[in-house]
């Protein structure tokens, strides 16, 4: 059974930086780990990527070039350091794990375990 635990939200002002964990157990080595987010009213959309098994990484367009995401194989964390945050990034931030095959890394219903959210808020 996949475990992911979120941590790090919190509130910000505009260009200001956080840096998200997801502690995960349960899975094996060479596995798909993924960051989403959903802000009210709208559907939970895909943020990051991370392919344990080889290092592959792939991000939403919205957040290239200000997010960035790792993982940390001695500790079973995925991260998500998040820089020059706009208000538009506000949003209950999730941890995904298990991806199927065949599927898009973006899309929320490839993957089969979630964590419970952590809420980041960047204020103007």
């Amino acid at each position: 059974q996949v475990r992911l635990v979120e941590s790090g939200g919190g509130s910000v002002q505009t260009g200001g930086s956080l840096r998200l964990s997801c502690a995960a157990s349960g899975y094996t080595r060479s596995t798909s780990l993924a960051w989403f987010r959903q802000a009210p009213g709208r559907q939970r959309e895909g943020v990051a990527y991370f392919y344990t098994g080889g290092g592959s990484t792939k991000y939403a367009d919205f957040v290239k070039g200000r997010f960035t995401i790792s993982h940390d194989n001695a500790k079973n964390t995925l991260y998500l350091q998040m820089n020059s945050l706009k208000p538009e990034d506000s949003a209950m931030y999730y941890c995904a794990a298990v991806k199927a095959a065949g599927t898009s890394w973006f899309m929320e219903g490839a993957y089969n375990y979630w964590g419970q959210g952590t809420q980041v808020t960047v204020s103007s």
